[in-house]
């Protein structure tokens, strides 16, 4: 007789390609049952949206099918609720699988395209999806969507949500049409808690909230209250866009709301004479990811059209987007089992000391981490040269704190006032392994 001992050895030859760990180690393998020649059991993923879920389902079957005595098997695939978030008392969310915000610290880099068009790819993928635009000054969805002054009701007490070829949608522009939204800080966060608590958007697989550029109440009041399950941050390879991404890292870090990845907007357009790539803005995925230690889930061209939305079907000859939607499973999935160890930093006299997650210990000195800040206040946006003098560090400069951000660097504060310092885990390890 098949023993569960065979079946999960067999199963343990699959390998999760974004976690590094077999299946069953990770425990996705879930309500094993063997009767006589027949085998059934559950693979529970991070997420319903997981881009290598049917390789698995397939790998199983052959895996399992292939051990002696084995007759039929039968694969169930369901996927991990979320983790509980604290704060996350809105009725309207309970049934939303993901909510992920789309920011920019900066206007004009294309946050609200982004999003909308994320939301379509998702839509494409088979999910159910819901686009929620929270800017009340520049409300897009109503120009991205093609809808102008369209009839929104309430039920209930509830928002409806405005559903335009299967996406659900929901926007201040819809009832504002094209007039100014003038208001004050207490009445701009009132309308954005109506917007979220009171639209009923029911059972979704993913709801993306456009958010408005900057980190002030709008923000704030929306991270702490939606409990987002994370955060992309949009920017384009233009030095000023790059100075305010540093902002929003830790606007949603120090909020508890991982930072998934960024997403190079106007990366480049593509000659159709000789097409060839010309990146007009200048090349930035290496000085982002080098930086600031985050993943670029995109890089987006600039494309005649691209800020269409309307239709289901808008942008799914743009393989960025179908790039950018995968990427975001793939780093949900990664937040949500939490698998992969940090390295341990901590000020220890005079050093800022890094225990990495192999055992290995590095100290590095106090005033040589700080002269390697990569800023904006330290280095050259344009030239990466620094512009830091190291002689008008303090020599006994003393850390004041420091901030994990997620799983790719920390932020320090020292003791000469300069707070707004990232220092991902690859520009640690290059300091210390010329130190």
């Amino acid at each position: 007789m098949v023993s569960e001992e065979q079946v999960l050895e067999a199963l343990s030859n699959i390998q999760d390609p974004d976690l590094g760990r077999d299946i069953v180690s990770l425990g996705f393998v879930k309500n094993l049952k063997i009767d006589g020649e027949a085998v059934s059991f559950a693979l529970e993923l991070t997420t319903p949206a997981c881009p290598v879920k049917e390789a698995f389902r397939s790998d199983a079957q052959r895996l399992v099918g292939a051990i002696d005595g084995v007759g039929s098997v039968d694969v169930t695939m369901t996927a991990m609720a979320p983790k509980p978030k604290t704060g996350n008392d809105i009725d309207t969310l309970k049934k939303v699988g993901a909510v992920i915000a789309v920011s920019s610290c900066k206007g004009g880099v294309g946050k609200s395209t982004v999003a909308a068009q994320l939301a379509r790819a998702i839509q494409r993928e088979g999910h159910k999806v819901g686009l929620l635009d929270i800017d009340l000054y520049g409300p897009s969805l109503p120009t991205l969507f093609h809808v102008q002054q369209p009839d929104v009701f309430m039920r209930h007490n509830l928002i409806q949500p405005l559903e335009i070829d299967g996406l659900k949608t929901m926007s201040l522009g819809y009832m504002i049409g094209d007039k100014p939204a003038v208001m004050r800080g207490p009445m701009v966060s009132n309308y954005t808690m109506q917007l979220l608590r009171q639209t009923e958007w029911g059972e979704l697989d993913y709801l993306i909230i456009d958010m408005p550029p900057g980190t002030g109440d709008i923000q704030l009041t929306l991270v702490q209250q939606a409990a987002l399950d994370g955060a992309i941050i949009v920017t384009t390879p233009q030095a000023l866009s790059l100075v305010d991404v540093a902002r929003g890292i830790l606007m949603f870090e120090s909020t508890d709301v991982p930072v998934l990845g960024m997403v190079e907007n106007m990366a480049y357009f593509e000659c159709d004479q000789c097409s060839t790539r010309h990146h007009i803005f200048g090349t930035g995925s290496d000085l982002l990811k080098n930086r600031f230690g985050l993943d670029i889930l995109a890089q987006l061209p600039i494309l005649p059209g691209i800020s269409d939305a309307s239709k289901k079907s808008s942008g799914a000859d743009i393989e960025a987007f179908s790039t950018l939607a995968e990427n975001l499973h793939r780093e949900i999935g990664k937040r949500r089992i939490d698998a992969e160890p940090k390295p341990e930093v901590t000020s220890i006299d005079g050093h800022v000391q890094i225990k990495w997650p192999d055992g290995k210990v590095n100290a590095i000195p106090n005033k040589t981490l700080r002269t390697s800040c990569q800023c904006a206040l330290c280095i050259n946006e344009y030239t990466s040269e620094a512009i830091l003098d190291p002689g008008s560090v303090p020599e006994d400069i003393k850390v004041e704190g420091i901030q994990p951000l997620g799983n790719y660097a920390v932020a320090i504060s020292w003791s000469d006032g300069h707070s707004s310092g990232i220092f991902s885990w690859e520009h640690m390890r290059g300091i210390t392994a010329t130190a």
